[in-house]
């Protein structure tokens, strides 16, 4: 079951985020970046739950993945990696983004993902939005391949401890 995201979640939601990077993004990104990239980029935007543009996927009683879509300028990053405010994008002529997307190992590979995505997708549409791009880490780039997702541009993110954390912006029109 797809809901939205609340303050609420947010404690489960850091965890969840820690098991997911920790368990899915061995073997393309090293331990140290796995642990930096935690440390300055992966998080909850709280600016996404206060949009209500954030979702969790409920299976089981359990949060199993979250994800959601955004009408504001930032590509990827939780509330730590924002200095700034986030201006909001023009549906006319911006691209919607694709946010915040994790799923607990124990429930990869299950659609969760996917079901995420193409509610996101249908929001960001009734929205206004023709086009979507996000920042895709390289674990998650197979999936949004197969949701009709395109590289765009190879993004060697730099963070404060000098660990690169490579990104995939990535685009799709809808």
């Amino acid at each position: 079951m797809i809901r939205l995201a609340t303050f609420k979640d947010i404690p489960t939601l850091q965890q969840l985020i820690a098991i997911s990077v920790r368990g899915l993004s061995t073997g393309y990104y090293t331990a140290n970046q796995i642990e930096s990239a935690l440390k300055y980029v992966f998080g909850v935007d709280t600016q996404l739950i206060t949009d209500q543009t954030y979702y969790v996927f409920e299976k089981d009683g359990v949060i199993a993945g979250c994800g959601g879509w955004s009408k504001r300028n930032t590509l990827y990053g939780g509330d730590q990696h924002k200095e700034v405010e986030d201006p909001l994008l023009d549906p006319a002529k911006d691209a919607a983004r694709i946010r915040a997307f994790f799923v607990r190992p124990d429930y990869a590979r299950q659609g969760i993902g996917k079901q995420i995505m193409q509610h996101c997708e249908q929001a960001a549409y009734n929205n206004g939005f023709r086009s979507m791009e996000l920042g895709a880490t390289l674990p998650g780039v197979p999936l949004y391949e197969v949701m009709g997702y395109r590289a765009v541009e190879n993004i060697d993110a730099k963070m404060p401890d000098s660990e690169i954390l490579q990104i995939v912006k990535m685009r799709r029109e809808l």
